[in-house]
């Protein structure tokens, strides 16, 4: 049998079948590009260069990559006339394609690996790198066609854009947590879940809290609320009409702020955990922290018992919730007249803000104004 160019390339170089199926892998991984297991390439490699299978894209490019030939030279057909632009949507399809349910799994694990880290160290070191997950799980959407790992992957794209959105608040990067969470919520819609896009939503509007339009806030919350009406879990049920009663709080609506606490923990289940809502946390003292939150910005005597109670009880990994926490007790003391203790809850809040380089918080600290008697 005549060799073909491709296998006469081959022994010219001087390579073995088994370095060339490994070159072409080590290549293919280099560039992003899926190609077929080693024990497929070795029956493939066999068939390309005995002339009876035609070689096939994107291998010819690996080929010429490895060998350093040009078509004609391994015996391909030339590609003078090929479309570049085509080309590469050929190879971003393929590689979208190629994510199954494990790269999912992969790609969910990092958010919540950085949920983890974030929540305990603050968002210096994690929004960089949240970005640039965001960015890889963007690419493999707009070129995944339809199907299950299409939906599966704008989940992940929602959660880590939450996120990424929640740690830009706390960097006082108001507009660009306003950008992630519009990515958010446009990928909790490609994902058809009401419960992501609920959340999404709501979170979104303490940004607008933030920004002083408070009313706007309440009814953006009231409307998350309404999304995840009939079909969300109990517990993100719970968690959106704390966050309303957080809203409410803000425009001084006092009955109706202490309502929506009522109702979330009414709607709280026994057990307020669910791996398909790694992001919430109601249990043990966070609902309670949450409430002594709202009682604060109420200016209520109250919520010193209510925050008092709830600190020890938190979490030691919850840092910046420790921080805010921290800082309602300097308002909550300040506002009852005890200036010696508010400075020390500042004094507290303070170096664990500047810990964390949490610039929210530190600019509620900027704001508080303790009393002179």
């Amino acid at each position: 049998m005549v060799a073909t160019r491709l296998q006469s390339v081959r022994q010219q170089s001087g390579y073995s079948a088994a370095r060339v199926i490994r070159l072409l892998c080590e290549r293919a991984a280099a560039r992003d590009i899926p190609v077929m297991t080693e024990a497929s390439l070795k029956v493939k490699l066999s068939r390309w260069e005995n002339g009876r299978e035609t070689v096939s894209q994107p291998y010819r490019q690996l080929f010429r990559e490895i060998y350093g030939r040009t078509n004609t030279e391994l015996g391909f057909p030339p590609e003078q006339d090929a479309d570049p632009d085509a080309e590469e949507l050929i190879t971003r399809l393929d590689r979208a394609r190629s994510v199954d349910a494990e790269a999912v799994r992969l790609f969910r694990q990092q958010v919540d690996h950085a949920r983890r880290v974030d929540r305990q160290f603050g968002a210096l070191t994690q929004l960089d790198q949240l970005r640039s997950h965001i960015s890889q799980v963007e690419d493999l959407l707009g070129y995944s066609t339809a199907g299950t790992a299409r939906t599966q992957l704008a989940g992940v794209l929602a959660e880590a854009s939450a996120l990424a959105g929640w740690e830009a608040l706390d960097r006082n990067a108001i507009r660009q947590a306003w950008q992630h969470h519009e990515t958010a919520k446009a990928a909790a819609r490609e994902a058809e879940s009401p419960a992501l896009l609920a959340h999404a939503t709501a979170q979104q509007a303490f940004i607008l809290t933030d920004l002083d339009h408070p009313q706007a806030a309440v009814d953006q919350l009231a409307h998350a609320r309404t999304l995840a009406e009939h079909t969300a879990p109990a517990l993100l049920r719970a968690w959106l009409a704390a966050a309303h009663g957080e809203g409410l709080a803000a425009t001084g609506h006092r009955e109706g702020a202490l309502r929506a606490f009522d109702q979330a923990a009414s709607l709280l289940p026994d057990d307020p955990t669910d791996p398909e809502l790694p992001f919430l946390f109601l249990g043990g003292a966070h609902l309670d922290r949450w409430r002594g939150h709202a009682l604060a910005r109420l200016g209520e005597h109250e919520a010193i018992d209510q925050l008092t109670n709830a600190l020890p009880r938190l979490p030691t990994d919850f840092t910046r919730a420790r921080t805010a926490m921290l800082v309602d007790l300097a308002y909550a003391h300040a506002a009852a007249g005890d200036a010696s203790t508010a400075r020390d809850y500042a004094r507290q809040a303070r170096r664990l803000a500047s810990q964390i380089t949490s610039d929210r918080q530190l600019r509620r600290l900027g704001s508080l104004i303790l009393p002179t008697r």
